[in-house]
């Protein structure tokens, strides 16, 4: 079922890239991100509250409180970034970019949550930033 969640997650990244990029005519890329984020604060608490899991917060462990609350703080940067990448960038150059996170991603759960490199790991990882550089020099930038 991961994989199904994956899919949309993906979907649905690409489509703030594109619709971000189209909304960020003649608007401050933070302001922005500032206007999406009521939303994304709206839709978020909703969901806990219809799903009825407000009341777990109380269970929350200190050690979980700290890396989420890391989590949304560079969820804020990346995305104040990213914006403020498109605003002056093409979404497929700024977006291809952004993901070779994937890759650092890779590199960072291996170091920390001493997940298992493999070769398939090693192979794709390099396949991501070969393409990113190959899509990046491709043409020219806005």
């Amino acid at each position: 079922m991961w994989i199904l969640w994956a899919v949309l997650a993906a979907v649905s990244a690409a489509l703030v890239v594109v619709l971000t990029k189209a909304g960020l005519k003649n608007v401050d890329s933070s302001l922005a991100f500032a206007i999406q984020a009521i939303l994304i604060l709206a839709i978020t608490w909703s969901v806990v509250l219809f799903q009825g899991n407000f009341t777990e917060i109380k269970n929350i462990e200190r050690n979980a409180w700290i890396f989420l609350l890391a989590a949304g703080v560079f969820t804020s940067l990346s995305t104040l970034f990213s914006y403020k990448a498109l605003s002056t960038g093409n979404a497929s150059y700024v977006a291809t970019i952004e993901r070779t996170s994937l890759v650092i991603t890779i590199i960072l759960s291996i170091i920390f949550l001493k997940e298992k490199l493999t070769w398939q790991l090693v192979v794709g990882g390099t396949v991501m930033i070969a393409g990113a550089v190959l899509i990046s020099f491709s043409g020219n930038e806005k």
